[in-house]
């Protein structure tokens, strides 16, 4: 088991009807609010008038318009620029990870008197940031509960994870609920993205029995879940489980002890959505399998044999290499069963790049680290199978 120091601040307010919490969880924070959010989803489900009707007594700006794979430009920028302005004590995102995500730079950079690039890109390290609180609608990232998030910067085809203790939340306040009107296709790839958390923090070097039974319960009760809020959207406790499984997923609580991963599959699909703006659960689904196959070899193939076997049921006594395929081929199976489009060139994506998202991912990325260190070469055979 690998040393850790580990702390995670943020408090979690989970169930129904627990929005009635908002203002108390302001309170201490400050009396002047940015509210941050996308685009008309919470306005639809009566959210943002609740939100709103809750903090009549505080003073309240907004940025709505935050868009999925949140964009450097405008956004992080314009809510910077507002933090300022308006003198802001707190921000309160209110809508799924992107908003989130978005509103951590916005935090960091609000506080910085240089180009929050700097912060994002690591040049600088932040020094201070503006408290955050957030209002979940989506279940898919498990920003609620981590230090970090993702952002874009379109004219360099950059997506950076930009993590720092500072960004922690200071509470999150989670009402299953407010997923119920999530689209199917956004819930299926809320549990993509899950899922590679989870892998990504399983498929390592040194594990335990306590990480390792952590990881393929979240696997089992996302698979199981995911299907049952498909079939029945307004499912609480399917939506429940699942939220809960999503904020559990990032946040490290699943990988204490255990050896770095290097997280390739995130590493190679945030080339894929900054070239193409695809939808990231979506990306990391098409990706895994592929991935999967790639790493599988003769140091690797415990590891696949013991989530074939406990993750998916198959059969102990058939030949390891058989029983890692057919975990492999059983992911592959559930993702396309959940509607995901498995292969890149139904998002959007052809071979005439794959070559420089491979030199971009090689060089940016750090891959030749990883659990199965990945090559330039090795990355984009994986990109050419997932076409």
């Amino acid at each position: 088991m690998q040393n850790f120091d580990y702390c995670t601040p943020t408090r979690l307010i989970f169930g129904k009807g627990i929005i009635s919490h908002l203002p108390e969880v302001m309170k201490p924070l400050g009396k002047r609010i940015l509210v941050t959010y996308g685009g008309g989803s919470i306005k639809k489900i009566g959210l943002y008038d609740k939100v709103m009707e809750l903090l009549k007594d505080f003073e309240v700006f907004e940025l709505p318009g935050i868009q999925p794979n949140p964009k450097y430009d405008p956004s992080v920028l314009n809510g910077v620029r507002m933090c300022k302005e308006h003198n802001i004590d707190v921000l309160l995102a209110v809508g799924g990870g992107s908003v989130l995500d978005c509103t951590k730079a916005i935090a960091a950079g609000a506080k910085y008197d240089g180009d929050p690039w700097d912060l994002i890109s690591y040049k600088v390290k932040a020094k201070a940031a503006l408290p955050i609180v957030d209002i979940l609608t989506l279940a898919a990232t498990g920003s609620e509960y981590d230090a970090g998030g993702v952002i874009s910067r379109t004219e360099t085809n950059d997506k950076i994870g930009y993590i720092d203790p500072l960004l922690y939340p200071v509470c999150s306040l989670l009402d299953p609920v407010y997923t119920f009107s999530v689209p199917k296709r956004q819930i299926a790839a809320g549990c993509a993205d899950a899922m590679n958390h989870v892998m990504e923090q399983y498929f390592v070097e040194d594990t335990t029995l306590l990480n390792d039974g952590f990881c393929e319960a979240e696997f089992k009760s996302l698979m199981i879940n995911t299907r049952k809020c498909l079939e029945n959207p307004e499912d609480y406790t399917a939506r429940a489980e699942m939220m809960l499984c999503c904020t559990y997923g990032c946040n490290g609580i699943l990988a204490l002890g255990n050896s770095e991963s290097g997280w390739p599959c995130h590493g190679i699909e945030h080339a894929l959505s900054a070239y193409y703006d695809i939808t990231h659960g979506e990306g990391l689904a098409i990706i895994t399998p592929r991935w999967m196959k790639h790493i599988l070899n003769d140091r690797t193939l415990p590891r696949f044999v013991k989530y074939g076997i406990n993750v998916f049921g198959i059969d102990s006594s058939l030949d390891k290499y058989e029983i890692a395929n057919k975990a492999i081929e059983e992911t592959y199976k559930f993702f396309e069963s959940i509607g995901i489009p498995m292969h890149l060139r139904d998002v959007g994506i052809d071979e005439s790049r794959i070559s420089e998202m491979a030199h971009h991912i090689a060089v940016n990325e750090g891959l030749d680290h990883a659990y199965a260190p990945l090559s330039e070469k090795d990355i984009e055979k994986i990109l050419m199978d997932s076409l």
